[in-house]
């Protein structure tokens, strides 16, 4: 890893809340989204840190475009390919001076306003971490259902607290910031690692709108490739179940091979109930793949962490500390 961009640009002072945002497929709504938040009195100043995370669109270009216009501290961050919301959030981090920081998407179904209110709460209840809520969520039903599911399991995975809503319109301090900036693996999952840090949480309902434009870029493998990040890196809970299962099975395995063994010798030909020795066979044979798989799993994710495959690349950033400033380039991380 090369020089941290933080370094590059902190004797300027730190503002009292940085606001990161991944942008991807967000060159209609970003603008936007900066007009609003440059629109925001926060006390002792905000600064917005843009993580192009290998947009297919010009977002880029409107990102950059933005900086020349700024009327508060902005960084552009153009990651080198796609990494992921989580990985693009860690690259955002890297470079944010907040003494909190808030992160949110580039959709602007969160309003703006709201980070006034999320931020009071923050400093008011000196919490490491609040979380946003909704009464409503405007998502597409398969949306709102893998949300649900989502969180259910991190109940059971993650320690977390019961009922707690894990949304990426969070806010953080400083010091969970700095304690999540540790992990340099390649699979960030934001929320696992909060919660490895803290359980000083709060939460606040916020309103929910309607996607202004566009659609979600989720998709279902995305929501099964971030499943799997907190299946498998912050929980060994499927491995124990594994176990547990094997155990089950091979009990009732035991007690099937007795009642084989009675009716052949009691029957004297042909076993009667071929069909469910052939269907024990099978579902042992398919779960033992199964936990094969999820063995496999662990080994492949250990083997690249070993091998240091990238948690993210910067291919350029760039920093306006004033208004209308001209454009800084940064130092680039690896």
């Amino acid at each position: 890893m090369t020089e941290d961009v933080n370094e590059t640009i902190r004797s300027g002072g730190d503002p009292a809340l940085s606001i990161v945002v991944p942008v991807y497929n967000g060159a209609g709504s970003v603008g936007s989204l900066v007009t609003a938040l440059e629109g925001l009195d926060v006390p002792g100043g905000l600064e917005v840190v843009l993580v192009v995370d290998g947009s297919p669109d010009d977002s880029l270009a409107v990102c950059r475009g933005l900086i020349a216009t700024a009327k508060v501290p902005l960084v552009v961050v153009d990651l080198a390919r796609n990494f992921g919301e989580h990985n693009a959030v860690m690259a955002g981090l890297h470079q944010a001076r907040g003494r909190h920081v808030i992160t949110m998407d580039d959709d602007l179904q969160n309003p703006p306003s709201e980070v006034l209110k999320l931020l009071g709460h923050a400093q008011a209840t000196g919490a490491d971490v609040v979380y946003t809520w909704y009464q409503s969520k405007e998502h597409a039903a398969w949306r709102n259902w893998g949300s649900r599911f989502t969180n259910r399991v991190a109940d059971l995975l993650l320690d977390k607290p019961k009922g707690l809503y894990l949304s990426s319109f969070r806010c953080m301090s400083r010091f969970l910031v700095s304690q999540i900036l540790a992990y340099d693996g390649p699979f960030a999952y934001i929320d696992g690692l909060i919660l490895q840090v803290t359980q000083r949480i709060e939460r606040v309902e916020v309103l929910h709108l309607p996607r202004a434009m566009g659609r979600s870029n989720y998709t279902i493998r995305k929501l099964v490739r971030l499943w799997m990040n907190m299946f498998v890196n912050f929980s060994v809970m499927p491995l124990r179940i594994s176990t547990l299962t094997g155990m089950g099975l091979s009990v009732l395995g035991g007690v099937a091979a007795i009642f084989v063994t009675i009716e052949a010798v009691v029957m004297q030909a042909t076993p009667r109930g071929w069909g469910s020795i052939m269907a024990a066979v099978l579902l042992l044979s398919g779960v033992q793949l199964m936990i094969l798989g999820i063995v496999g799993e662990y080994l492949g994710r250990m083997f690249l962490t070993a091998n240091r495959k990238p948690q993210f690349i910067v291919r350029d950033a760039w920093r306006s500390d004033t208004a209308a400033a001209p454009a800084r380039q940064l130092a680039k991380r690896a």
